[in-house]
């Protein structure tokens, strides 16, 4: 990639810019040099004001070059090791575009066709026949298959209670939704999920290596990985932190290659993701080498499922594959954003502009927001707004004001939670064992410190008072409440799923 990198020379601990690593190809213009310092400015005023991100990550592109990648603050509050352009974040939902570009160049070498039913390559499978007859993989990819499966996106996403035989098994799952049908854009992981679980049945290689093969590999995008075990060992990973008590404080559940799936299992870096948008933007060509067909990049920018929503100050007209289709104001903006416990990613480009933005950070429960704001910013900067301080001023304003709003209505909730009575009848230990779900999983309970504490995979809560008789509150996802109703005397509830007590069992 040719291309200016600004590096900065001064840091401080907890809002630094840092291009370690990154080569100066050629002498930058002085507007570029204006622009990328006006940006650098704005992400450093707003993180400090904000207060509560610990760190962010930034790629801005324009047309075939890095403006910058940059990385700013900590990616861990309690390392204070500093975040640069090489700090791998968490991209979520983001992920989805690789995943479905990846399915996309199978499709083009005829290895399977994204139009046909499933049944007409993916074998025998537990997928119901008339499902497999009637779906096509851009159905599952753009989200208009009106199919969910509950069991494979929970073990996939969150628990990680999963194994290639269970999954292939948990395809049986899968119904139709009666409020989606085939044809509606709906919005979850369970399309992307049941595509490569399909494929991996089908082919042998699971979601990760589909990846490395077909396109992290061929870009060269070698900090993205879905491997984040074996990452941490070799590179600095940003932790999932949460704001809600108004200090950011390490999220207490992290990702795991377990719970890394294909719609949403990667982290990159600052540096790889400038390569994703170089792509994005030119069709496939890299520093002026084509890396995929011409078209195929292209294709996945094309509006397959029709939706007319608003996220924030956007407004989204389609789905295509791996991407939303809509627009910024006046300009059209293709876009994938993603969060999961503490960590917060906005990709997207103008394709009419030229113009890509990355914006990762490392807080998601009070100012998830500061990654639109900073890639907003970043456009209007970059297309000369006229009244850019005041808007902006404005904007943060209005950020720290809901950050605020944010703050003290969980700590509301927190105090109101914690003057419920419990509603549980028997002394604790009786609730304590093992409970099963074929479908979900094991679920172990567990008497600790006059209360209950609830695993199920990677996942664990202690437990809260509920209003309902028999029934606890739970927070395995952090600040995502979940009830489990017990049914006397060794069944349980949890997500509408019955869970019957291990030594219960015939």
């Amino acid at each position: 990639m040719s291309g200016f990198r600004v590096c900065a020379v001064a840091m401080t601990a907890m809002l630094s810019w840092s291009c370690a690593g990154a080569s100066v190809v050629r002498a930058e213009p002085a507007q570029e040099r204006a622009a990328t310092a006006d940006i650098d400015a704005f992400v450093r005023r707003a993180m400090a004001e904000v207060a509560v991100v610990p760190g962010l990550s930034l790629a801005v592109v324009r047309g075939d070059e890095a403006l910058m990648t940059a990385g700013y603050g900590v990616a861990d509050v309690e390392t204070g090791v500093p975040a640069d352009a090489r700090t791998r974040f968490y991209i979520a939902s983001a992920t989805k575009a690789f995943t479905a570009l990846s399915i996309a160049a199978m499709a083009r070498r005829g290895e399977v066709d994204l139009e046909a039913p499933l049944a007409s390559w993916s074998g025998e499978t537990a997928l119901p026949a008339d499902m497999a007859a009637q779906t096509s993989l851009t159905d599952l990819l753009s989200h208009r298959s009106g199919l969910d499966n509950e069991p494979i996106s929970f073990r996939a996403a969150y628990s990680g209670d999963h194994s290639w035989e269970g999954m292939q098994a948990l395809l049986a799952e899968t119904v139709r939704r009666p409020d989606a049908p085939r044809g509606t854009f709906r919005y979850s992981n369970v399309g992307y999920n049941l595509a490569t679980t399909l494929l991996e049945g089908r082919f042998g290689r699971d979601w990760r290596e589909l990846v490395e093969r077909e396109t992290t590999g061929p870009l060269g995008m070698t900090a993205t990985t879905a491997r984040i075990e074996e990452a941490r060992l070799t590179s600095v990973i940003a932790s999932g932190h949460l704001a809600d008590t108004g200090a950011p404080r390490v999220s207490p559940l992290q990702k795991e290659d377990a719970t890394m799936q294909s719609a949403g299992g990667l982290v990159s870096t600052a540096q790889d993701m400038a390569l994703w948008l170089e792509v994005q933007l030119n069709d496939g060509v890299l520093d002026g080498r084509r890396v995929f067909p011409e078209g195929l990049v292209a294709s996945t920018h094309r509006a397959l499922a029709a939706q007319d929503t608003t996220f924030g100050a956007y407004r989204r007209e389609g789905y295509g594959l791996g991407w939303q289709i809509g627009r910024s104001g006046d300009e059209r903006l293709i876009h994938h954003f993603g969060n999961f416990a503490g960590s917060r990613a906005h990709v997207s480009f103008m394709p009419e502009r030229g113009v890509g933005v990355a914006v990762m950070i490392n807080e998601d429960a009070v100012a998830g927001e500061l990654a639109d704001l900073v890639a907003d910013y970043v456009y209007d900067r970059l297309n000369g707004r006229a009244d850019l301080a005041a808007a902006y001023e404005e904007k943060l304003t209005a950020l720290k004001a809901r950050r605020d709003r944010r703050v003290e209505g969980l700590a509301r909730a927190r105090a109101e939670r914690a003057q419920r009575p419990w509603t549980l009848s028997q002394p604790l230990s009786s609730y304590a064992g093992t409970y099963v779900s074929p479908a979900m999983g094991r679920m172990l309970v567990a008497a600790e410190e006059g209360g209950l504490r609830v695993w199920i995979g990677v996942l664990s809560a202690k437990a809260e008072a509920y209003p309902d008789p028999e029934t606890i509150r739970v927070e395995l996802v952090p600040l995502n409440g979940q009830t489990i109703r017990f049914e006397a005397p060794d069944r349980l509830v949890f997500e509408g799923r019955v869970f019957v007590r291990e030594a219960a069992w015939p």
